[in-house]
């Protein structure tokens, strides 16, 4: 059994966070657990990602279609390719059980993305529900509060 200490969890929430800004989104696919889910509730402390309606609530076949999507050649929408950057702060260490392999963080950041002209600002609050499968740390779901989540969006391109 491989032992995971708090530095090394926060490195893997830097990690995910740099290969997302570099567009190696490959990757980060490759972090995911094959039944993870990527959620962003649309209301403030929201609870129940299947009885209310979410900003995006997407399993390993809808992020492997966003993935291929910004991967894709053809994608007429991405031209030129949206850019992202994430400012995080150090990440919290909410759950750390080596002995059953079950990590939490609670990191907020600030998400920039733009394209031509456009650019935009999020600031959320990213949980990540980790586990350790054979050695590595895995991506089991991730849940992306925006601070404003109430507010009306224009079209998130990539991955807060």
């Amino acid at each position: 059994m491989s032992a995971f200490s708090k530095d090394e969890i926060i490195d893997f929430i830097y990690d995910e966070a740099r290969m997302l800004d570099e567009g190696r989104y490959d990757a980060w696919l490759a972090l995911w657990l094959p039944d993870g889910h990527y959620w962003m509730p649309l209301d403030y402390k929201q609870s129940d990602p299947h009885l209310v309606t979410s900003l995006l609530y997407e399993d390993m076949f809808m992020l492997k279609l966003r993935v291929e999507r910004l991967n894709g050649a053809r994608t007429f929408s991405q031209k030129p390719k949206s850019r992202c950057h994430h400012v995080i702060q150090r990440p919290f260490v909410d759950l750390l059980d080596n002995e059953a392999g079950l990590y939490r963080t609670n990191t907020s950041m600030h998400y920039v993305e733009t394209r031509l002209d456009d650019q935009f600002l999020l600031a959320l609050t990213a949980t990540h529900d980790l586990r350790r499968v054979d050695g590595a740390l895995r991506i089991a779901n991730k849940r992306v509060d925006l601070l404003n989540s109430d507010a009306a969006f224009g079209n998130i391109q990539l991955l807060p």
